[in-house]
């Protein structure tokens, strides 16, 4: 039975799974590198542990620091969340090793659908459709990729076989560049993931990227929690994710559920992953990757079926059955969830650092904050640029994309340049709003010009102005001699008895 969890990450997820513990009651233990050292999952976990410098490298990729903390403190298991080790086949086997409790899937199903080209290979067995393209999990030489392209055909895609994140992947669109294309890709995905391996798959075309949640108990029972949408992205990258999906009628979603459930029974799979697909233009569907660990956008998943995924990871863990069956689950509203980043759309998205120096967080029926900042916390350069993660749930979409706008113009971030005034604008995008878009809307069919009321810009400009006369006058006055307020407010009292 477990007691007390490590969970071996920062920011809002380690903040989300700290609440998931203490509602369970189970003692929650933070780690944190010398930056995060007043982060908000330090002050509220049971204890908390230094384990290195800012550097990621240095303090939470350091799996051996972790558990030599975990043993220390009388963990019982270790709670990864998402990125940094999630998804380390190696941490995961080292964390078992060490008699403490992995809350995740078993190493060899992290193994396997980790490498990409090994996941086509085994969805390929388990009868999973997928995206054309090359299935040899070897390493590839470039003449048998150039060779394997004439029969895929082009536009395809460039694909690091060891990661995701849209990390060593490349579109080439003719084959003059794709030697230049797979070079590069090679070049990025060594040293993003230590391994050059790349592949090709075929590049669908306005195509709609949808997820399906599942949950899976080591008795063999799965369930999926319905879809996600999540074709809004930069850079391969996912801004904004809703549930359900605009364009998933019931029977597409059974029959996505479905191949879900039975792929991830095929490599006897537990606790919480995602089977993520592309979805072509005439609602064919094919598997892209396999995501297994918590996702980020799994909040919005939450918020429509009512489970609790996080809470149902640390029972799965404690060898308990799924309290769930197919059956009942159950979607009811529609919910959305924005990516607030410390990025300036102005600005080609460039990461931004700093402090900040003021926060309103939005509240309100049906709003949630899954936030990692404080007001005064530092925003540095060594992690994600992810500052929070703003969901809302309504009855209906129309009703979601409106409370979703009203929170962000709630949501105050000062100090540094944020996305909130992009996800405004997607708010009042009439395509978004009609959920005409696909994976390529924010390249092509949306232009980030926030516009700037010159009325505004003047009182601003006056205001600053003023404090800095302000704070010049304070600095004089602070090196003038005289009297202090406490010196004359005691003559003043003297002077009062003296005339009574």
């Amino acid at each position: 039975m477990l007691k007390k969890i490590l969970i071996a990450n920062r920011g809002e997820i380690a903040v989300r799974i700290i609440r998931a513990c203490q509602e369970l009651g189970l003692d929650a233990v933070a780690v944190y590198s010398e930056v995060d050292r007043m982060a908000p999952h330090v002050r509220m976990a049971n204890e908390a542990y230094a384990i290195g410098p800012a550097s990621a490298v240095e303090s939470y990729l350091r799996g051996d620091k972790i558990i030599e903390v975990a043993k220390k403190c009388g963990a019982d298991g270790i709670h990864p969340g998402y990125g940094f080790l999630a998804e380390n086949a190696n941490f995961a086997e080292a964390v078992i090793e060490a008699d403490l409790t992995w809350i995740g899937p078993p190493p060899e199903a992290i193994r396997l659908m980790g490498d990409k080209v090994s996941a086509r290979e085994t969805m390929s067995q388990a009868g999973v459709p997928l995206v054309p393209g090359t299935g040899k999990s070897s390493r590839m030489s470039n003449d048998e990729l150039l060779a394997a392209a004439q029969t895929i055909g082009f536009p395809l895609l460039v694909k690091a076989a060891a990661g995701g994140g849209g990390k060593g992947m490349r579109n080439v669109s003719k084959m003059e560049d794709l030697p230049e294309a797979i070079r590069t890709a090679r070049r990025e995905a060594q040293s993003a993931f230590g391994d050059d391996r790349v592949y090709l798959e075929k590049y669908i075309e306005n195509a709609r990227h949808i997820e399906i949640q599942i949950l899976g108990d080591e008795h063999g029972n799965v369930v999926h929690l319905g879809e996600r949408e999540c074709s809004i992205q930069r850079r391969h990258q996912k801004l904004i994710e809703e549930a359900p999906s605009p364009v998933v009628d019931e029977e597409l979603r059974q029959k996505m559920g479905e191949i879900a459930v039975t792929a991830a029974k095929s490599v006897n799979y537990c606790s919480a992953g995602t089977m993520e697909f592309v979805l072509d233009k005439d609602r064919n569907f094919y598997f892209l990757e396999m995501n297994t660990r918590l996702q980020v956008e799994h909040p919005v998943t939450e918020m429509v079926t009512g489970v609790d995924i996080v809470k149902e990871m640390l029972r799965i863990a404690s060898g308990r059955k799924l309290r769930y069956e197919q059956k009942d689950i159950q979607v009811k509203g529609w919910a959305i969830e924005c990516r607030i980043l410390a990025e300036d759309p102005r600005n080609n998205f460039m990461p931004a650092i700093g402090q900040i120096i003021g926060l309103t967080n939005p509240t309100g029926p049906g709003v949630r904050l899954d936030s990692g900042i404080y007001f005064g916390s530092e925003v540095t350069p060594f992690y994600d640029s992810m500052l929070a993660k703003l969901i809302v749930l309504a009855e209906t979409r129309g009703e979601a994309i409106l409370r979703m706008r009203r929170a962000l113009e709630e949501f105050r971030i000062t100090g540094l340049p944020t996305t909130i005034p992009l996800h405004i604008q997607l708010m009042n995008s009439t395509r978004f709003q009609a959920g005409q878009f696909d994976t390529n809307f924010l390249e092509h069919n949306f232009s980030f010009n926030q516009k700037l009321d010159p009325a505004l810009v003047r009182v601003a400009a006056v205001a600053a102005s003023l404090m800095a006369h302000q704070r010049n006058q304070q600095a004089i006055l602070l090196h003038q001699g005289g009297a202090s307020p406490w010196r004359l407010y005691g003559r003043r009292e003297a002077l009062d008895r003296r005339l009574r």
